[in-house]
């Protein structure tokens, strides 16, 4: 399992292991398709999502990610 940081982009998470599609969306990270997801990081897609990007790296980080 590859560790998560904040300053990956959401597309590049994905391509290194699409199963991380499910815990986004549960953060309400819809923007998993979106053209935003190739060039912002998790930090600033989270950030305009509203939600807290330490907690979601630790969730993504967890071994059921």
């Amino acid at each position: 399992m590859m560790s998560v940081k904040k300053t990956m982009t959401i597309g590049e998470i994905l391509r290194k292991d699409p199963q991380y599609a499910t815990k986004l969306m549960q953060f309400g990270m819809g923007c998993i398709g979106c053209p935003s997801a190739q060039t912002e990081s998790l930090e600033e897609a989270a950030l305009v999502h509203g939600v807290d990007a330490d907690r979601l790296v630790d969730a993504l980080n967890k071994e059921d990610a």
